[in-house]
């Protein structure tokens, strides 16, 4: 019944579909975030060799939200992905100091990709729930993020998990995608 519901909603009031590209480094927690976010639990995920794709509705907003591999083979393919694009999604593993410089390298080439120029950008600092966690401050810096001035950007702390923070960044993105506060 709430399914019918829902389909009825959608018809008389139909939602704008936004793109959400989710890239990060192999391991960092991008197919957890992204079923914790869809299915609202946590489930049993491989090294995604190419990319999930799942359709996300936060707030009457849909999203076509696009996890793609992050084993440096198919970081290249990235780029096939951005035509559309309203928003990355950078997850970054708090505790992987020894790869930072990496995922920041990543970051700054995929920014001034043409397809991306109004992409607004987030970056999810996950698995802060473990102690060696790098804090959203460290991560920023690390990664230059006051550097870049052509996109909007914001810093999430999250655990993929248990889901905190998740919804927040979401909501980030839902407020700057759609113009609204």
């Amino acid at each position: 019944m709430g399914a019918v519901i829902s389909r009825l909603w959608f018809m008389l009031f139909p939602s704008k579909e936004y793109k959400i590209v989710v890239v990060g480094l192999d391991n960092a927690g991008k197919t957890t975030t992204l079923y914790k976010l869809h299915l609202g639990e946590v489930v049993v995920t491989h090294p995604t060799v190419g990319s999930n794709v799942e359709e996300l509705v936060y707030k009457n907003i849909r999203f076509e939200v696009w996890d793609l591999g992050g084993q440096e083979r198919l970081r290249a393919s990235w780029a096939t992905y951005y035509r559309g694009t309203n928003s990355v999604v950078v997850v970054v593993d708090s505790t992987d100091r020894a790869r930072i410089a990496i995922i920041k390298d990543e970051l700054f080439k995929l920014l001034q990709h043409e397809d991306l120029e109004h992409a607004v950008l987030l970056v999810f600092a996950n698995k802060q729930d473990l102690k060696e966690a790098m804090t959203p401050a460290e991560i920023s810096d690390a990664l230059s993020l006051h550097s870049i001035k052509n996109h909007d950007w914001h810093i999430q702390a999250c655990c993929a998990l248990t889901g905190e923070g998740l919804y927040d960044g979401l909501g980030w993105i839902a407020q700057r995608v759609t113009g609204s506060s």
